[in-house]
């Protein structure tokens, strides 16, 4: 199947919000202008556009939670619209959604579904610093959104974290994710084969904080700790150990012991040895399951009842 997408100019957006004199009409404008093409997105994820008592949960939130940037942040919204244009960030993005489609294509992979709708959007540089100030979400097949405030240090990388989230558009096409019954080995999976998806069509320095950050006797200790924890369940306590504590106390998670990304660089090094052991292609370890990849890697001693 040949899967089409949409990009919509959400820099012409921004600007619009921007002569937009009030906080509930910037709102207004936010949900059912520049969050309506991802409605579905929302409504996967249980967040509505709208939510039915005033200073709900809603879309308005759940946007400001993940660090995109305030509506009212004028200066924040100006400054990064002018970068993103003055990079031409918009054909990038395209070109890169091109590339990861016709590289797919090519493996005989597709992404569920005929369209796929891409987003770009602000970012609060704040509430990223830990990131770089880029990050995204690609957990539903047929939509990405990848929220950054522009500097030098990830502008260069943003093919990289497009095709991340792409690879989970990919995965999330031929395995069902359930947020309730995910292990934290199932995500290790996840984002090792998102980013070495990254790694194969951009390079591993074009890799970001969360793999790149972490020092070599840390990434050992990190190991183990997570090594240990591979069938822990449910979302929270997962992503203790894939954040790392100081986003875990941002987002109320219990801490356990581990610096920023270390879920996501031990992850990436499991999908990297399993790969080169297993003389599997990323096109193949992608419709392998979670415990084949665990088990094939290498890295952790595993109980019996695993194998």
């Amino acid at each position: 199947m040949t899967t089409s997408y949409t990009l919509p100019n959400t820099l012409e957006q921004y600007k619009h919000l921007l002569t937009l004199d009030n906080l509930e009409e910037r709102k207004t404008f936010f949900r059912y202008t520049m969050m309506e093409p991802f409605q579905e997105m929302w409504k996967t994820i249980q967040v509505p556009l709208q939510a039915k008592q005033e200073n709900g949960y809603d879309v308005i939130m759940a946007t400001e939670m993940m660090g995109y940037a305030k509506l009212l942040d004028d200066r924040q919204i100006r400054d990064a619209v002018k970068v993103l244009e003055d990079n031409d960030v918009l054909k990038v993005a395209n070109q890169t959604l091109e590339t990861c489609l016709a590289t797919a294509a090519q493996a005989g992979l597709s992404i569920q579904g005929d369209q796929l709708t891409f987003g770009l959007f602000v970012a609060d540089l704040e509430k990223l610093q830990l990131q770089g100030g880029y990050t995204g979400f690609g957990g539903i097949p047929g939509f990405i959104a990848v929220h950054l405030f522009p500097n030098d240090y990830n502008l260069p990388k943003l093919p990289a974290l497009i095709a991340h989230e792409f690879h989970h558009n990919l995965r999330f096409s031929y395995f069902n994710w359930n947020h309730g019954n995910v292990t934290v080995g199932d995500y290790l999976v996840i984002e090792g084969l998102a980013d070495s998806f990254a790694k194969e069509l951009y390079g591993e320095e074009q890799l970001g904080p969360w793999v790149t950050s972490i020092e070599e006797d840390d990434l050992t200790y990190s190991s183990e700790v997570i090594g240990a924890a591979l069938d822990t369940k449910g979302f929270a306590e997962v992503s203790s150990y894939l954040f790392g504590d100081e986003i875990a106390k941002q987002q109320g998670y219990r801490p356990v012991g581990l610096s920023f990304g270390a879920g996501y660089a031990v992850g990436y090094e499991m999908v990297q040895s399993f790969m080169q052991r297993q003389k599997k292609t990323i096109w193949e370890a992608t419709l392998l399951s979670s415990d084949e990849i665990i088990r094939g890697s290498g890295m952790f001693s595993l109980k019996k009842d695993r194998l």
